[in-house]
């Protein structure tokens, strides 16, 4: 059995609403199908962000300038 949805009060920029509800009668969804498909999608990124952060959490810092040096010793720069 799946989970009620739970009802939330946004204030959408007028903009924003229309274009939301242009794509959604072009894409047969509905404007809150599409605000929680853009909302996971965020918090998904977010996640993935935080993970890639936590694997190199013991990586040793260095500043800007010795990054700068070896890009350009790289030949990045």
């Amino acid at each position: 059995m799946t989970t009620p949805a739970k009802r939330a009060t946004v204030y959408l920029d007028p903009d924003l609403h229309e274009a939301l509800k242009l794509k959604a009668v072009e894409s047969s969804r509905t404007v809150s199908d599409l605000i929680n498909a853009a909302v996971r999608e965020a918090l998904s990124d977010d996640a993935e962000d935080l993970a890639a952060f936590n694997e190199r959490a013991d990586e040793a810092l260095i500043s800007y300038d010795e990054m700068i040096t070896r890009l350009k010793s790289d030949g990045r720069i």
